[in-house]
């Protein structure tokens, strides 16, 4: 039986915990790193607001910045980079003149096109030797670990 130095408090090997924290942290570092190979201009982050965008055709940044759970001046921030570049423009909301849409422009469509095909060439190569169990376990898994947060808004659990 093991004594309470190798378990957490809910019990479980403190090992394979300390494993799973150690890889989640090389992983965010090597997506961050590996963000900036597949496009000098383009952060992780502003790479995962434009994939927002692209996937709700706009939004305000007030609902990126909820979304996220980050800070207003966070998002300000990311999305002046992005308008500066020409990636992202605002559009007056159809439904509310006092409100400003944010969306992709061609050229933003197409760099995250680009970038998202580099990264799904990168996973695929990662990936290749994986079987289609091994795969389909993994998702699962990173799709339960990342449920949580979502019941849980603004706390990061890392």
């Amino acid at each position: 039986m093991p004594d309470e130095t190798t378990v957490t408090p809910g019990g479980r090997p403190v090992e394979a915990v300390e494993a799973i924290q150690r890889e989640m942290t090389a992983f965010a570092r090597r997506a961050r790193a590996s963000a900036g190979r597949m496009h000098p201009e383009l952060s992780l982050v502003s790479y995962t607001l434009l994939g927002h965008l692209e996937e709700r055709d706009g939004c305000r940044a007030t609902d990126l910045a909820a979304h996220y759970a980050l800070d207003k001046s966070t998002v300000s921030r990311q999305v002046s980079a992005l308008e500066r570049t020409e990636l992202v423009e605002r559009r007056v909301d159809p439904d509310d003149h006092r409100v400003q849409v944010l969306h992709l422009t061609e050229a933003g469509r197409h760099i995250l096109a680009q970038v998202t095909e580099s990264r799904r060439a990168a996973f695929r190569e990662r990936l290749a030797d994986w079987t289609e169990e091994d795969l389909v376990r993994f998702a699962a898994y990173l799709e339960r670990y990342n449920a949580w947060q979502e019941a849980a808004p603004g706390e990061d659990q890392g």
